[in-house]
C-alpha cells in the first residue's frame, strides 16, 4: 500500500490545480510550506522575487513534498521551495525528471518523531514500539527519519500499524490519544512534543548519519527553458538568507516571515532557530551541491528500497542535483 501510494504520488497531477503549465516567461507557480518559516518570505511578503524577476508568482502552500513532486509531474508548478529530500528521491526514483538546485534548509532538530508521553518510552527501551500505531507523512523527510530511527533501535517496522498523515492531521491525532507515535516538522512537531518525547536528538541523529534538509526543486524542463529566470529566484531567495543569517534585522525579518508563515511571533521564532540556511557558497561545495546532496540521496533510496517502500533506486542521483543556476545566481 505505502509503495502504490509513493509512486502514485510521485507521478499523478492534482486535480486542484489547472491542468495548463503556467507561461514560465509571464507567470510562473511556486510551491512552498505554511508553518514552515524561511527568510525567502520576507522577500515574497514584499513583492521581491516579482520585482526581480519581471513575472507574477503564484505562490500555493502544501501540506507536504510528496504533493509538491505531484504539482510538478502535472505541470502546475514551475519551483518548489523547501521540498525535503526524501519525497524528491521518491519521485526521482520513480522516472519524474526533477532537478535539486539548491539547499533551502537544514533542520535536524525540526523533523521528528514523538512517542506518546503515557506509553514512558525512549531511547533506552524503544524495542516496545513494536506492535503500536504510528501517523507518518509518507514519503517525506519524517518518514525517512522514522525508518531510519525504527532501523537503529531494531524495531520492526512491518508489526507496526503506520498511517499516512500530513503532519497537522498527525498532529490532531496525537493529541487526542489515537496515536502512539506520530512523525512531523514545524508547527505541527512542536504539537507533538505537547504530548509525547523524542527518541533522538537532532544531534544524535546526525551521528548516525540521518540528515534532514531540504531542498529548493523544479522540473528539468523548466530549468532548461527557462535558466536565467530560475537564478533570479534563487538570488533573491540567497540575499534573504544572507540578511537573515548576517543577524542586523532579524527583529523586522521575523515579524514579516511569520505571518506569511501563519504562525504567531514566538512559534515562528522558536522554529526558525533550529534552521540553518547555507549560503550559496557553501551549497556549491563538497559538502552539499558538489557532490555530498547526491551521494545522501542515493542513501536515502537505498532506505526505502529496503523498507519496500519503492521498488528501485536510481545508480546514482548526480543528475538530479543541478548546480549551475545557483552558481550563475552567485556571479
Amino acid at each position: 500500500m505505502i509503495k502504490k501510494y509513493l509512486l502514485s504520488t510521485a507521478c499523478a497531477g492534482l486535480a486542484a490545480f489547472s491542468a495548463s503549465q503556467a507561461a514560465a516567461a509571464d507567470e510562473i507557480t511556486v510551491a512552498y510550506f505554511l508553518e514552515w518559516p524561511m527568510p525567502f518570505q520576507y522577500a515574497k511578503a514584499n513583492g521581491t522575487y516579482e520585482e526581480e524577476m519581471g513575472v507574477k508568482i503564484n505562490w500555493v502552500s502544501f501540506d507536504t513534498g510528496t504533493a509538491m513532486s505531484a504539482a510538478m509531474a502535472s505541470g502546475d508548478v514551475q519551483i518548489a521551495v523547501s521540498q525535503g529530500v526524501p519525497p524528491f528521491v521518491v519521485a526521482t526514483s520513480a522516472g519524474q525528471d526533477l532537478q535539486a538546485v539548491d539547499v533551502a534548509v537544514s533542520y535536524s532538530d525540526n523533523d521528528n518523531c514523538v512517542v506518546a508521553e503515557a506509553l514512558e518510552i525512549d531511547k533506552t527501551n524503544a524495542g516496545e514500539l513494536n506492535g503500536k500505531k504510528v501517523g507518518v507523512p509518507i514519503g517525506t523527510a519524517a518518514h525517512y527519519g522514522f525508518l531510519s530511527q525504527m532501523a537503529h533501535f531494531g524495531v520492526d517496522t512491518s508489526s507496526l500499524e503506520i498511517v499516512d498523515m500530513a503532519p497537522a492531521d498527525g498532529a490532531a491525532a496525537f493529541a487526542q490519544g489515537n496515536l502512539d507515535m506520530v512523525c512531523g516538522w514545524g508547527g505541527a512537531l512542536r504539537r507533538m512534543l505537547d504530548h509525547g518525547n523524542i527518541l533522538l536528538t537532532g544531534a544524535e541523529k546526525e551521528e548516525l548519519g540521518i540528515l534532514v534538509f531540504d531542498v529548493t526543486s523544479a522540473p528539468t524542463s523548466f530549468i532548461q527553458e527557462e535558466p536565467e529566470l530560475l537564478s533570479k529566484f534563487l538570488k533573491v531567495t540567497a540575499d534573504a538568507n544572507a540578511q537573515w543569517n548576517a543577524g542586523d534585522s532579524k527583529d523586522e525579518m521575523l515579524a514579516v516571515i511569520a505571518k506569511d508563515a501563519g504562525m504567531d511571533l514566538a512559534d515562528a521564532e522558536a522554529t526558525i532557530a533550529t534552521f540553518t540556511f547555507p549560503s550559496a557558497e557553501e551549497q556549491l561545495s563538497d559538502k552539499w551541491l558538489g557532490g555530498g546532496a547526491h551521494e545522501f540521496m542515493g542513501g536515502v533510496a537505498n532506505v526505502f528500497v529496503d523498507a519496500g517502500s519503492i521498488d528501485s533506486a536510481l545508480d546514482s542521483y548526480e543528475g538530479a542535483v543541478n548546480s549551475a543556476p545557483l552558481a550563475a545566481a552567485s556571479n
